[in-house]
């Protein structure tokens, strides 16, 4: 029987995946064509799930050497005699399991492998013997890559390529490393009277642009597979179309937001099941929502970026020019849209509020109102009061000399008030369409509701009417006919009103003024 899998490489005899066939198609002309190339993407994103079908898929025209540095004792890259013996034994390994020709075997085992040197000339002999093109794979580079020989290895066999171009060498047809980190950016340490050529040692890689995300089609073809062996009855699109929300198409997001509801969730698949599963990532009991906290933690400028995007509305251009641009695309953690940076999806935007709201509730409970049993009536979440009580505490606890603060930090205050409120019964998520520096639509599910609540920075009597027509507009969207906004009026002679229902557009509209 089929599952869903989130834990290593897929395999189509035993998981439920994507149809990835138009990928391949584009890493097969890479192969064919004699590349050199790097598949840095984030965790989980299905690198090794690629390693693995150019074996399976291309075994019969190449001779595939798939090694890793998965595990790889850091004591191998010490030096270069054991890091030389440590690859040579790796190849030799596969070679052997795989039966490979007798003769190839032997050219590795009666190699001294000592030097750069002599793994180079073991390559070309190999490499020359072989009656097929030969193809090494290297999963999990980056574990490594900070590494001064790894680094000279990758010199080597750049040389390698650059000579065998020229008729001068004999080497691999073509390599793949797989990785987090952009193994193309990393630099040799040179002595001052090194070869020049080494000065970059994978500058020679064909850049890797395959898109590797899941569309809505096809977690829908994949959850198509999984109907017809398990007849749930589930409306197929719709529930594609709603796990892409959450996920942006992260592959490990939307296989685990499938396999908590096939295997925890009692097989609910409808919009509250997605949620129910969305709940459950979002505690962070897993690999990546914990790599995110130790990144946020380990990379200060990292850090402020994402909060700047996340909760100030920074709009930045994307360029991966801009290095910290660059950095947190390479994690996964934000996209292009429009060519504006974006946080990649709602499970990440989620994770980064509650980041930064359990810092500034530590430094501040004391301005924060505890959690009271009448924000929820009867297991319904009363976001009115919640409003009005939130409204209440601005007006105590921040004065007029706050208010080049709460201009800067006024969103994390909202959301560190609404966290414990909430917490382990709903969760929230901004729309990205409307997020910039001047308003903010936040969605608040709890169980079974969904509340809308626009946070806005005043900017006069016509942008209030502004912020009241898009609103509107976006609850029309949503097919919702009530709505909440929240304005945050940080203008010298501005006037206390009482938190108060209008009507708008055929909207109801709960309106609260800071």
């Amino acid at each position: 029987m089929k599952e869903f899998n989130v834990t290593g490489s897929c395999n189509p005899r035993l998981h439920y995946m994507v149809d990835t066939s138009k990928r391949f198609e584009v890493v097969e002309r890479y192969i064919e064509s004699g590349k050199y190339f790097t598949i840095n993407r984030a965790r989980q994103y299905g690198k090794t799930t690629i390693l693995n079908q150019v074996f399976q898929r291309l075994s019969d025209r190449f001779l595939i050497i798939p090694i890793s540095f998965e595990g790889a004792d850091d004591d191998c890259f010490s030096d270069k005699g054991r890091f030389t013996k440590m690859v040579s034994e790796m190849i030799l390994s596969r070679l052997r399991h795989f039966k490979a020709d007798p003769v190839l075997i032997k050219i590795w085992e009666e190699s001294s492998q000592d030097s750069l040197d002599t793994l180079s000339a073991t390559i070309k002999a190999f490499t020359q013997a072989s009656s097929s093109p030969v193809v090494l794979t290297i999963d999990e580079v980056d574990k490594h890559s900070d590494n001064q020989m790894f680094l000279s290895f990758l010199g080597m066999l750049r040389n390698k390529y650059l000579d065998a171009a020229n008729g001068l060498d004999s080497t691999f047809h073509s390599v793949i490393l797989a990785g987090v980190y952009d193994i193309k950016n990393l630099k040799l340490k040179l002595r001052p009277d090194a070869d020049k050529k080494y000065n970059s040692p994978w500058n020679i890689a064909t850049d890797f642009t395959v898109d590797m995300t899941f569309h809505p089609g096809e977690i829908a073809k994949m959850l198509e597979d999984y109907e017809a062996d398990n007849h749930t009855g589930m409306p197929v699109e719709a529930i594609s179309e709603e796990i892409y929300r959450y996920t942006g198409g992260y592959p490990v997001l939307v296989s685990y937001i499938c396999k908590l509801i096939d295997e925890r969730l009692d097989r609910s698949w409808t919009s509250d099941g997605v949620k129910e599963a969305v709940k459950i990532i979002l505690i962070g009991d897993n690999t990546l929502i914990d790599d995110l906290s130790k990144n946020l933690e380990n990379y200060p400028e990292l850090r402020e970026f994402l909060y700047n995007i996340s909760v100030n509305g920074a709009d930045y251009t994307f360029n991966l020019v801009d290095p910290m641009v660059k950095f947190a695309s390479m994690f996964s953690y934000i996209r292009n849209q429009g060519n504006k940076v974006r946080i990649h999806n709602a499970i990440f935007e989620e994770s980064l509020y509650y980041y930064f709201t359990i810092a500034y509730q530590r430094k501040n409970s004391a301005k924060l109102s505890p959690f009271q049993m009448n924000y929820v009536i009867a297991g319904r979440l009363n976001m009115e009061y919640a409003l009005s009580r939130f409204s209440t505490m601005m007006h105590e606890e921040y004065r007029v000399e706050d208010g080049e603060f709460l201009e800067k930090q006024g969103r994390l205050v909202f959301l560190s008030f609404i966290k414990p409120i909430i917490n382990g019964t709903g969760f929230y998520y901004v729309e990205p369409q409307t997020r910039d520096n001047k308003r903010m639509d936040l969605v608040i599910n709890y169980g079974s509701d969904e509340f809308i609540v626009e946070l806005k920075l005043w900017r006069g009597e016509k942008y209030e009417r502004s912020g009241l027509d898009q609103l509107a507009e976006y609850l029309d969207i949503r097919g919702k006919d009530e709505g909440y906004l929240v304005t945050f009026d940080f203008t010298k002679n501005k006037v206390f009103r009482e938190p108060s229902w209008v009507e708008h557009n055929g909207k109801r509209i709960f309106e609260v003024i800071i």
